[in-house]
Order: C-alpha cells, then structure tokens, then sequence
C-alpha cells in the first residue's frame, strides 16, 4: 500500500521538482499540499502548486491547504534573488490557474494526524511554522505522525544564509526549536546531505529528452534560473534540496542517518547538544541512486501503447 504523504512547502524552483518528482512516485501518494511563506510569500506559494498541479495533473489530485503568511515570531525572510520573484524562475507565460476556495493548512494537518497516524509521513520542504501552530493547536494529535521528514539545517557544515545557518531553519527558528522539542519521529535532511545531491545540467537535459513535450519544456525553462545561480557560486550543477527531503521520504535507504540531539541558535544555527536525541540527520547519500530514481520520476517518458 502506497505511503500517504502530506507535503508543507513554499514553493521554489527546487521544490518544484520536489513535488513533479513525488508525483509520479509509486511508493507514495501526496494526498495533501499545503503551503507556507518562505522562499516566497504563501500566496505566491500556493498559487506555484496551483501551476504544478496544473502542468503534472497527478491523479489523484491532493487536497491544496493555506498556511502561515508569516514566521512565528519575526519579519519574513524570502529567498527570491534565487528563486525569482515569483518563486519560479519569472517565466512570464504560466498560464493561468485558478484556486478557488482552499483549506486552512493547520486544521488540516491536524486532521490527517488523527485519522492516518502512524500510516502518514508528512515532509517539510520550507520553514516549519505550519508545523509549529499545529503542534501549539494539539500536541498529542502531532505525536500520531508516524514520520516527518524535514529539509533544513546546517549541522557540520557552513550555513547558506550566515556561517552557520540554513535558509530553513534561519527563517523561522522558533518553530523549528518547537518542532525539535516536540518529541516528534523526526528525519532532519540538512545541508550536510543535500550537498552531495547535486545535478549537471547535462543529466536533466538527456532525461527531459527522453520525454519531450510541454512539461519537459517547463522544467527546463524555470530551472535555468538555479542552474546558473549555482554554478556562479562554484557547484557542478543545481542542489536538488528538497527533491532529496522527498527521495529520503520514499527510501530512507537513500543515505547514512546518525541519532543525534539538536537546538537552535537565534538565528537558526543547528548546533550538537548533549543529551538523548531528538532527531536522525541524514549524512552520507547515495548519490548515483538518488540521481537515478529522481530523473526517472521528474519527467518520465510516454508509456507506449501495445501493438495490436
């Protein structure tokens, strides 16, 4: 029986593929999204899944959830010099996608919780401020979960946004301490992982190839953005972040994890503590196997049909 998956994500160029990739996985089914600010504002989140579902048109569809316009406890950070200022790419020919009446993120996870438990893994791919409110909202509802897989952090390596934090963690790390003291069942996947999961631009070109048509041509189109951001800044191709997070959801088989005790600084700083812990962080990844089972999601070719 396939996983249920609820994802929380603020969609992002990586996230993107995140969820075209989960989509078309069939160990799961991504039956809720949910949105929250953070690479860019939650209306603009929610309106990039709105354009995925759109272009992926996965069946069945998830439920679409709003969540948190703002941190817990501080001003929005965005990460649109990465993303664009709409979060993807700033292709000006998305079509366009209406939303209609939506779900309130954190009833919604709440119930999930309740009804699946144990059977639901629910995968954090932006900051955990929907995670937070639904833990404030009913603790003992959240303690059901039967795993959740957060990216963020920043654990024995430098941070992306300061030395020592990840984006993650840096915008909203009061609700990423509440997540952590929650005694959740927590799979943390830091930068220490995500940067091994790096993508030439020359894989993604020869998998797109294999399926040409309108959504191998978008993937191509609002990837180029993060392609070029981060060879500028001396990677061998893009950090699939949170396509990573999602893979490890599906196949935790995917990395090394080590049980270790976590807090956050002020600004989001994941430090080592003493102590039981509190979380697994994945470390060493199997690179050549992620990449594998990630291009054969993201854009798999047309079946053919038997001849008669």
């Amino acid at each position: 029986m396939a996983t249920p998956l609820l994802v929380d994500t603020d969609p992002g160029i990586d996230d993107a593929l995140a969820l075209l990739a989960a989509w078309n996985s069939p160990e799961v089914v991504v039956e809720v999204v949910t949105t929250v600010a953070g690479n860019v504002t939650v209306e603009q989140a929610t309106t990039n899944v709105c354009r995925l579902l759109a272009l992926r048109k996965p069946d069945p569809a998830p439920v679409v959830a709003i969540g948190a316009p703002d941190p817990l406890a501080r001003q929005l950070v965005t990460a649109t010099r990465y993303h664009g200022a709409d979060g993807l790419g700033d292709l000006d020919d998305w079509p366009a996608v209406g939303r209609g009446e939506l779900a309130a993120a954190v009833p919604l996870i709440l119930d999930r919780a309740r009804r699946q438990q144990r059977l639901l893994t629910i995968v954090a791919l932006g900051p955990m401020t929907n995670l937070a409110l639904a833990l404030k909202a009913d603790p003992a509802a959240m303690k059901f979960v039967g795993r959740v897989v957060a990216m963020g952090g920043a654990v024995d390596v430098p941070g992306n946004v300061t030395p020592a934090a990840e984006f993650n963690m840096y915008v909203d790390p009061e609700a990423a301490h509440r997540v952590l003291a929650a005694g959740l069942s927590l799979d943390l996947v830091p930068l220490d992982a995500t940067r091994q999961a790096v993508l030439p631009r020359a894989g993604l070109k020869k998998a797109l190839s294999r399926a040409a048509g309108p959504l191998a041509a978008r993937i191509t189109a609002f990837s180029d953005r993060a392609f070029r951001i981060d060879h500028a800044g001396g990677a061998q191709g893009m950090v699939l972040h949170d396509p990573l997070a999602v893979a490890l959801a599906i196949d935790p088989t995917l990395a090394q994890w080590e049980a270790v005790r976590l807090e956050i600084g002020p600004e989001g700083e994941t430090r080592r503590a003493r102590g039981d812990p509190n979380c697994r962080v994945a470390k060493a990844i199997d690179t050549a196997r992620f990449l594998r089972m990630f291009l054969d999601r993201l854009c798999p070719p047309p079946r053919r049909r038997a001849s008669s």
